[in-house]
């Protein structure tokens, strides 16, 4: 089958920056930090190898601010007191071929790893699989400050861009969900007093990159939780950001938050967000990203063809195949060969995917699945190895 070449063309940001093509390495955690923060020669490897293999962006999930709010002991942490040596030379792997390498501004608020911080999100909860602390109003008012600050120092270090987090259950969607905020301040109540915390963090990152710089925001089209953000409050969302100084809304769903379902449950086939996108472009004229959902070449090239969307966001699908914008473009493998995995405990495909991204970075994937409980085992012992270095180095 013949394919056009709609995916391969530029594709210029407000700011400026244009994009080589229009696919795109979606956020993940990847897990490779060293457990100081800092940035290892294997995750060195894996952003250079997604680079060469032909995308436009990749964008490094997790990216904290302090050691404090961490979603894992393998995150990044990008603040003063980093080396800020091993930052550059991750930065200049991932901007390798012509590709963009951004960072993802991340605080995980309550869902932070507790081993390693005190959790805290908007208001407390207390819930079986859940607790934390209420977040006071200085802590509050440090979120967008905190961000600025690594973003300048992203920006300092040769990364091309940043993304700020507001998805998937993480601080910045724990204040738009009414479902764990239940604030009475300026912060809490209307969705326009829950966005406040993501605009003004914009806002604070815009002033301290200034105006040629890229900026992303990750937004849920819902939490797919009863009584979370719904599609109605989201678009709002968009429209404010619409107005706003950000450069790239990437449209995902879902949290991890216990109980919630996985993205992916009753999506379909197709990509799993792309009826809420087609709201949101009449909302916003500000260059649009999908992540989840997309598994086909045939898919992709629909979306943007379309005019719903302007970039693919990959996940998956690039970590089974690090070229896959280089095969595309070659007319090669159209469809990535996803694994299945029978009877798969919670967490176990993303412990099997993440292990997956190690071997990429050294250079030893193989077509051969494995054992799925070998690889939950692997990625265990690899985080309790890494809680200890947090722990002793952030003297937590």
């Amino acid at each position: 089958m013949q394919h056009d070449e709609i995916l391969f063309e530029k594709l210029e940001l407000p700011c400026g920056v244009i994009l080589k093509n229009r696919i795109a390495k979606s956020a993940m955690s990847d897990s490779l930090g060293d457990g100081t923060g800092h940035p290892t020669t294997e995750q060195n490897r894996l952003y250079q190898r997604w680079a060469d293999g032909g995308l436009a962006l990749s964008i490094i999930g997790e990216v904290q601010p302090s050691s404090g709010y961490a979603e894992k002991p393998g995150n990044l942490v990008l603040d003063v007191n980093s080396e800020i040596s091993k930052f550059q030379a991750l930065a200049e792997h991932g901007r390798r071929n012509g590709a963009q390498l951004w960072l993802q501004l991340g605080h995980a608020g309550a869902l932070a790893y507790a081993p390693i911080s005190n959790p805290k999100g908007p208001s407390a909860l207390d819930l079986p699989d859940l607790q934390c602390e209420a977040m006071s109003l200085d802590e509050i008012d440090r979120v967008p400050l905190d961000f600025a600050e690594t973003a300048k120092l992203a920006q300092q270090a040769g990364f091309g861009g940043v993304q700020v987090h507001a998805a998937h259950g993480f601080l910045l969607s724990q204040f738009l969900s009414p479902l764990f905020n239940k604030r009475s301040d300026g912060f809490g109540g209307t969705i326009a007093n829950r966005m406040k915390l993501l605009l003004k963090s914009i806002e604070a990152v815009r002033a301290a990159v200034g105006p040629d710089f890229p900026i992303a925001v990750k937004l849920n089209s819902s939490d797919q939780l009863v009584g979370g953000l719904d599609e109605d409050d989201a678009l709002e969302v968009v429209a404010a950001l619409d107005a706003s100084s950000v450069d790239l809304i990437d449209i995902s769903g879902g949290t991890y938050f216990p109980g919630a379902k996985a993205a992916s449950d009753g999506a379909g086939r197709g990509p799993y967000f792309i009826e809420f996108a087609k709201r949101a472009r009449r909302k916003t004229s500000k260059p649009l990203m999908l992540t989840g959902g997309f598994k086909t070449r045939a898919q992709a090239e629909d979306a943007v063809r379309s005019g719903v969307i302007d970039v693919v966001g990959l996940a998956r699908a690039l970590v089974l195949e690090p070229g896959l914008p280089n095969l595309w473009m070659a007319d090669q493998t159209p469809e990535p060969v996803f694994p299945r995995f029978s009877d798969a405990p919670e967490g176990g495909i993303t412990a099997w995917y993440t292990m997956r991204l190690t071997d990429i970075a050294a250079d030893k994937e193989t077509d051969d699945i494995g054992d799925l409980t070998q690889a939950i085992h692997k990625y265990e012992v690899r985080d309790a190895e890494r809680t200890e270095i947090w722990a002793r180095h952030f003297e937590t």
